[in-house]
């Protein structure tokens, strides 16, 4: 299993529009074979900084979602909506491999 763990930068003044965003991808992910962990908004301490988790079997069915991704309705209506209210700034990237035992 390989987890995508993504650190977004955001707009804080724009924290509903953020939150309408994460509420998009949710099921997407899900919908294109992933396992999402949820979205981790800001609640004390910085208020520009949120997280999400989720997960693929492999680092190879990953990349078959992201490949799957740029030609669904859905997740180009989900970027769209991104670029168009600006509530990112920023975001990075990492995988790790979750250890449960």
């Amino acid at each position: 299993m390989v987890t995508c763990y993504l650190r977004y930068v955001i707009d804080p003044y724009k924290l509903a529009e953020f939150e309408k965003y994460a509420k998009m991808w949710i099921p997407l992910v899900s919908k294109l074979g992933g396992t999402h962990h949820g979205y981790f908004l800001p609640h004390e301490g910085a208020n520009n900084i949120a997280f999400a988790l989720f997960s693929f079997p492999t680092l190879a069915a990953y990349e078959d979602y992201r490949m799957r991704m740029w030609q669904d309705a859905e997740c180009k209506a989900a970027f769209r909506y991104a670029e168009e209210t600006r509530c990112i700034v920023s975001y990075e990237r990492s995988f790790m491999k979750p250890i449960f035992e």
